[in-house]
Order: C-alpha cells, then sequence, then structure tokens
C-alpha cells in the first residue's frame, strides 16, 4: 500500500514538472532543464527543432528528453544500486564530459510507468480538473540491460483530446562489430513482427544513406575535410538485408560544405574574400591584421607600375578596355586558373578600380596603404590617367575618379580607418560582380533574385556577410559540378534553394541543404561503395493502430550518449569502393502499444 501511494505521489510530481516545462514551452523552448528528483533533468525540444531521437522517432510536436544530471553525486532515485557493467560503463566515460549522460535502464523504466500513469485518463490519483496530453517523451538510457537498451520512448494515442494509449518505444544497440553473422534475417524480423503485435500483414519500408565525397576526387587526390556531400534513398518493398537501393527508389541530396578548401577551384576567390573580410574585421576593431604578402613586388610597387602603364597606353586602354591588361590582372591574381574555365563564362574587362583592388591585395602594411591611395589621388588630380569604370558603384574612389573627369576632385583626408575602407569598398564592388558574372552567366539566378545580396542600403559590415553567403553558395555549385559533374537541371534548383535560406537566415557552412535527386544520376559515385546507414522499417496496422519495428546498420553510433562515441576507433573508411572490413553499429527499435479502457 505504502508504495503503491509512493507511486502514485511519484507520477504526480512527475506530471506537474512536465506541465510546467510544456506550458513555458508554449512561450519560450526553456534554455536551462528542470530537474527532478535530483537526478533527472527534464529538457523541452521544440516543434521542428533538431531532435537526438529523429533516427528512431518521425514525430514532429515538442518532445521531452530525460536524462541523468551530470552533478549528481548520490545513487538514482527509487534505484538499491547500480549492476556491475553499469558501474564499469561509467567508469569508462570521460570525467569532464560536457556531452549527455544516461539514466540506468532500470530508472528510466520507472519514469516511464511513472509517465503512463500520469496520462491514464483513468486513474483518479491527479488532483487536476482537466488531463492534459503532454508531449512524448524520451529517455537516455546506459544500456546495462542484457538487450543494450540506449533510449525508451512513451507517446500518448489521442481521439480528439481525450488520450486513448501510450506508444511505448525501446531503441536496443549493439557493437561496433565486423561480424555479419550477427545481422538479422529479413523473413525472421517480419515473423517476429508479425507474432508481436498478431498481424497476418506487414509492409516493408528501406532507406540507404551513402557519403558521395568520399567516392569523387578532385586531382586524383580524396575530399577530406568537414565537408559532406551525402545521399538519402528510400524505398518500398524490401527484399533482403543490406539490399542495394533500386534505381526507381525517391532520393534526396544532402549537401554541407565548408569553404576554403585549398584544392576546390574557387579557392583564389576564397582567398580574395579572406582578405576583404580582415579589411572589415579591421575597420569595426581599429586594428588590422594585414596579411603576409605572397607577391614578389609589393602592393605600391605593382600600383605604381599599373599607372605608368596606364599613361603610357592611355589611348589604347579607352578604345579597347586594355583586355590584355585585364588578362594580366586575372593571371595575377589566379581569379580564373585552368580548372574553372570549364565552370565559368569569363567576366569581362576588370574597370580601373577592380584591377587596383588586385594590385592592392598584396598590401602588407597600414601606411603602404596610405601610400597607394595617395598614388592613385594624384594622379587622378594631375590627369595622368583618364580610367574608366563600371555604372553603380558607390565607392569613395569610384566617386573621386567621376570627378576627375570634370578636372577638380575634392580633397580626402587618408587618416584613420579612411584608406581601409577605401580598400573594402572596391574590393566588395569586385567581389559582389565576380558572383553575379557566375550565377547570372550559369543561368542559375536572375539579377532581380540577387539583388538582397548585393544591395548597397545596408552598412558595409552587413554587405560583407551577405558576400560570404554569396561565396558559399558559389562554393556549393562548384563542388556539385566538379565532385558530382551536375548539369543545369540540377544545378537550378540548388540555387533557388540556397538563395531562399540565405535570405532569411545568418551565415551557416554547417547547414544542410537538401536537394531531390534521382539516384541514376549519382549511382557511380556509390554503387561499389557500402551504406553509412541501411534499415529497414517493418509496419503493420494503420493510423493510431500503426506499429512499426525498425531494424538498422550503421557505421557510426545512431546514439550520442553511448561509450563509443569515437567512429576513428571503430570504422576503417572505405575509399573509392575498396573491400576493407567495416565495422558496424546494430540498433533495433521497436514499438508496443498500451490501450486505456
Amino acid at each position: 500500500m505504502a508504495a503503491g501511494s509512493a507511486r502514485r505521489a511519484a507520477s504526480t510530481e512527475l506530471y506537474r514538472e512536465l506541465l510546467r516545462v510544456y506550458e513555458e514551452g508554449k512561450k519560450s523552448i526553456p534554455e536551462q532543464p528542470r530537474l527532478f528528483e535530483n537526478d533527472v533533468e527534464i529538457c523541452l525540444i521544440g516543434r521542428g527543432c533538431k531532435s537526438p531521437i529523429e533516427r528512431f522517432w518521425n514525430g514532429n510536436s515538442m518532445v521531452y528528453i530525460l536524462q541523468k544530471t551530470d552533478h549528481n553525486e548520490g545513487g538514482d532515485s527509487m534505484e538499491e544500486s547500480k549492476s556491475d557493467d553499469a558501474l564499469y560503463a561509467s567508469e569508462l566515460l570521460p570525467k569532464e564530459s560536457a556531452g549527455p549522460v544516461a539514466l540506468s535502464v532500470r530508472r528510466a523504466k520507472q519514469l516511464i510507468s511513472l509517465y503512463i500513469m500520469a496520462q491514464n485518463p483513468n486513474m483518479t490519483h491527479l488532483k487536476t480538473s482537466e488531463l492534459v496530453v503532454l508531449p512524448p517523451l524520451w529517455i537516455r538510457c546506459d544500456g546495462s540491460d542484457p538487450e543494450c537498451t540506449r533510449w525508451l520512448g512513451a507517446e500518448p494515442l489521442k481521439a480528439g483530446n481525450k488520450i486513448t494509449g501510450i506508444n511505448i518505444y525501446m531503441v536496443t544497440c549493439n557493437g561496433p562489430t565486423a561480424d555479419k553473422t550477427c545481422f538479422a534475417n529479413l523473413e525472421e524480423l517480419k515473423m517476429a513482427h508479425k507474432v508481436k503485435h498478431h498481424s497476418s500483414i506487414v509492409t516493408t519500408k528501406g532507406f540507404a544513406q551513402y557519403e558521395l565525397i568520399r567516392a569523387a576526387a578532385i586531382e586524383d587526390t580524396i575530399v577530406e575535410s568537414e565537408s559532406n556531400i551525402s545521399i538519402d534513398i528510400m524505398w518500398n518493398t524490401v527484399d533482403k538485408i543490406l539490399q542495394p537501393p533500386p534505381l526507381t527508389a525517391a532520393a534526396a541530396l544532402n549537401i554541407s560544405l565548408e569553404s576554403g578548401d585549398p584544392r576546390s577551384p574557387v579557392y583564389p576567390l576564397y582567398r580574395e574574400l579572406q582578405f576583404l573580410l580582415t579589411l572589415a574585421e579591421g575597420l569595426k576593431t581599429g586594428v588590422t591584421e594585414w596579411p603576409e604578402s605572397l607577391e614578389s613586388k609589393s602592393a605600391f610597387e605593382l600600383v605604381q607600375g599599373f599607372l605608368t602603364d596606364l599613361k603610357k597606353k592611355l589611348d589604347v586602354y579607352c578604345t579597347s578596355g586594355n583586355e590584355n591588361g585585364t588578362e594580366n590582372i586575372k593571371s595575377d591574381t589566379a581569379a580564373v586558373d585552368s580548372s574553372m574555365k570549364s565552370i565559368f563564362s569569363e567576366r569581362g574587362g576588370l574597370d580601373f578600380a577592380e584591377q587596383l583592388w588586385c594590385k592592392m591585395r598584396s598590401v602588407s602594411s597600414y601606411q603602404e596603404l596610405v601610400e597607394c591611395f595617395t598614388l592613385i589621388i594624384k594622379s587622378l588630380e594631375r590627369g595622368e590617367v583618364q580610367p574608366w569604370i563600371h555604372q553603380g558603384s558607390s565607392s569613395l574612389l569610384s566617386k573621386l575618379i567621376q570627378q576627375s573627369y570634370h578636372g577638380k576632385i575634392e580633397a580626402v583626408s587618408l587618416s584613420g580607418i579612411t584608406p581601409v575602407q577605401m580598400l573594402l569598398e572596391i574590393g566588395l564592388d569586385k567581389m559582389k560582380k565576380d558572383y553575379i558574372s557566375f550565377f547570372i552567366g550559369q543561368e542559375l539566378a536572375t539579377l532581380t533574385y540577387l539583388d538582397y545580396f548585393i544591395s548597397t542600403s545596408v552598412d558595409l559590415q552587413e554587405q560583407v556577410r551577405r558576400v560570404q553567403k554569396l561565396h558559399h553558395m558559389l562554393e556549393i555549385m562548384v563542388s556539385c559540378t566538379v565532385l558530382l559533374q551536375f548539369k543545369h537541371e540540377n544545378l537550378f534548383p540548388l540555387t533557388q534553394t540556397c538563395l531562399k535560406y540565405y535570405k532569411e537566415n545568418p551565415l551557416n557552412e554547417k547547414h544542410v541543404f537538401q536537394l531531390p535527386i534521382r539516384p541514376a544520376l549519382v549511382k557511380k559515385f556509390y554503387e561499389n561503395d557500402h551504406p553509412e546507414i541501411w534499415k529497414v522499417d517493418i509496419s503493420s496496422g494503420h493510423g493510431q493502430k500503426e506499429v512499426k519495428t525498425t531494424w538498422q546498420v550503421s557505421t557510426s553510433p545512431p546514439v550520442e550518449h553511448m561509450i563509443s562515441n569515437n567512429t576513428g576507433l571503430f570504422c576503417d573508411s572505405t575509399v573509392n569502393g575498396s573491400t576493407e572490413e567495416r565495422m558496424y553499429f546494430i540498433t533495433m527499435t521497436n514499438c508496443s502499444q498500451v490501450h486505456f479502457t
């Protein structure tokens, strides 16, 4: 009797704590977890937010995540002692781990039981006028039971606003192992599902994920970076475990690319952007970290030679646009190397300000910058050069050039941040035109679509941020062209996806862009490789009566709170389809239902 009263009291307290978190979450998702019984943290994941259980549960509502508080010094509440395996596991965990900490399976089962009691409308111990349907609840488990349970979950079943039952989930995970005799037999999985759920008919759905970037090469080298291009393939009717996906399957490309790979065809533009960012930071802080020049001549010498050449060839420059000079600039800055010519339509002649930017990118000090601009302004004042510039530029140097056409320019004080700002402005103008040239030249976007990214109605710092976004999109398009041989029909929708995202969000090079695609388009990159994830869903029933069993293998731990969180210890990566032995984690997700009468 006393034990029953204690469980009812604990169920009531858990319900109240969960309800408080839920009510807070309706206004704003709490940043800090709430403590329950000194050993449990209650976290709330918002609707549509990235969730640690998205691999095992496809719901899109708010969800509770319960885990062990990492500052608990006592044992688990309501638990006498841990098993020897659990104690051994806890000793293996990093002592200063900032990651999530799992509860013992025994404690997790107690909490699931309390949650079910709290959501059962037939239980009268809850002193409330109306039972609130709470979000689903998932609990991190330490795998201390024989099945190696890693997650336990519970999800209310509803008819209108009334709770009719609970879906209970159990996720187990074993591995890593290279022993494929541990893999399940599909027919045995289907039969076990039928017996457990009293089903006569089951359906199967397959899923496979391949990493494509491992199988693609630039200059005969494998791309190794934080960047990642993978493909998710989904199909109906699975014939066997590890079945290769059919070409008729639905597929989506996952693209997460970080800029700055030295082997990328746009690496010279990336370096140019980095110099632009250095200037922007210097303008903001007042201190500019000038990069070391890679040129044999100083920026002052390059500018001086450039102006001298213009004086000698003024007539030729004015009539022909100085095509040779433009070619030399492109060669000097490596703006278009041989590997880019097949991707880009070369932009026309660089104007006077753009050519100056290319020369002055090698400036190595503030004093040299001032000397360069002093030389340029004197040449304009004396009428020694009559340069042409593109229309639409709002930079200070462009205004001075326009004034020079009329024989008089205003005095400019080359002190403080003014020289840095002048160089930043002409760099912004030049790089904006580079990106516009690519996206419009490749017919991937119109000027109207790009207007947000090239607008001068915002301050210089925001303009720089938007140019960074343009560069990231360029990296994505070029990588997909070089690595995957994408054509316009695939690049165009991907560009629109990127444009839409970056009009609404800040720069995020870790964001995963998705593109629906036909598997046949990239089949050659994965057909001889092993999947990173392969799983089969076995389902029966319909609507709220649907139950599912999922069997999965993966080359990395599917659960972040597993002890084996360093995949490098367990997985020998394949290279271009080699037959090296791979280590796999085997995961099972089972579902059962409890109905309230």
